[in-house]
């Protein structure tokens, strides 16, 4: 049945509808009423909610770490914070921070290039732009149009913002030359020592941790509270996740690395690397991850990519297409000697075998847990 949109103000739709596709985007469309979503809603709630501040990030990769370490950070110093967005509980299903004396609160918005895209009037104190690849493409024209779904969190900003940009790409350095409000250029080479930080390793929470850094001073957090929250951050599920170690050898659960990018930095961290990758590929190579093949020991694939990355990675390493995550596990921990790392970092979405990163993960650690 056919819904008269006439007389609505707004169609609120989940991040997760195509709206490059589905109908509802072109029905809108044609009644003259928009589309947002529940960060929209949460723009437009602001101005009653006491005094606070926002922050919010975006990028392909690092986002959920970036924004748990920025919350953890303000935690630290004192600061009320919430944590929402892409991450955790919603942010519209928190209550409302309320008046501290130390310091107005601090919403921390883990935010999707598809949220971004229903937002129109969210002004974040505090923006983020931590790198853009490749990811997302079956809801953007081409990958230009996905780079400019992020540059729209930093046009929607007021002169009295910060933006802070991870210049270490060329999409976002292109972003960052257009920014005419105060900004704050960051990059991993700023990060010289990463060993007192032990859920902080590998180069790309070193990206992580410069763009934190520049946030909590951006929030006037003092360093010296910035270094104790980066040595006491306790880290994510499913990213670089220390599962177990079994005779010397150690198991990561880094199931969040859903695309090749991702899953470079986690074969960078580890000199001897039993890798178990493979899914729903989102890129017929794996060009990000070769840098490092020389990590590698023996590669395990999983999945409807396993035969492709087979091909890929047969010329460079030992590799064996195991199809299941639980045959994998086994022969990947019968193989690995000690001090070598059995490392699941798939450069791979999960929705050919599994819910989601997390269920992918979990099943990880479960097959770990059974090994005898």
């Amino acid at each position: 049945m056919a819904i008269d949109l006439g007389g609505f103000d707004g169609l609120v739709v989940s991040p997760g509808v195509p709206i490059n596709r589905h109908p509802i985007a072109a029905r809108a469309r044609e009644a003259g009423v928009p589309l947002i979503g529940d960060i929209e809603l949460f723009a437009q709630a602001r101005a009653a909610l006491p005094p606070h501040r926002v922050v919010g990030i975006t990028g392909t990769n690092g986002k959920s770490t970036t924004t748990a370490l920025v919350h953890h950070i303000c935690e630290t110093a004192g600061l009320p914070a919430l944590m929402g967005g892409n991450i955790g509980v919603p942010i519209l299903s928190r209550d409302p921070l309320q008046p501290n004396p130390k310091g107005s609160g601090v919403y921390v918005l883990e935010l999707s290039s598809y949220q971004i895209d229903l937002t129109t009037s969210l002004d974040c104190d505090v923006a983020v732009l931590l790198n853009i690849t490749p990811d997302h493409l079956d809801r953007y024209l081409d990958f230009a149009d996905y780079a400019a779904s992020k540059a729209r969190l930093f046009q929607l900003q007021s002169k009295a913002s910060v933006a802070v940009i991870a210049t270490e790409d060329d999409p976002s350095r292109a972003i960052a030359a257009h920014v005419n409000h105060r900004l704050v250029r960051v990059a991993s080479t700023e990060i010289t020592d990463q060993s007192r930080w032990p859920s902080l390793q590998g180069p790309h929470n070193a990206q992580n941790a410069a763009a934190a850094i520049a946030v909590a001073r951006a929030l006037n957090i003092a360093d010296a509270v910035i270094e104790a929250a980066l040595e006491t951050y306790p880290g994510l599920p499913h990213r670089m996740e220390r599962v177990a170690e079994r005779d010397g050898v150690l198991f990561v659960n880094d199931s969040k690395a859903t695309n090749p990018t991702s899953t470079a930095p986690a074969l960078a961290a580890y000199p001897a690397v039993h890798w178990i990758l493979g899914g729903q590929a989102k890129t017929d190579e794996l060009d990000a991850c070769a840098p490092w093949f020389g990590h590698v020991r023996a590669a395990y694939t999983i999945g409807e990519a396993g035969t492709l990355f087979q091909k890929l990675l047969g010329p460079h390493m030992k590799v064996e297409d195991c199809e299941m995550l639980c045959e994998a596990v086994k022969r990947a921990a019968a193989a690995a000697a000690p001090g070598e790392t059995v490392l699941l970092s798939p450069a791979c979405a999960s929705f050919d075998q599994f819910r989601d990163y997390e269920a992918r993960g979990d099943a990880f650690r479960a097959a770990v847990g059974a090994l005898k």
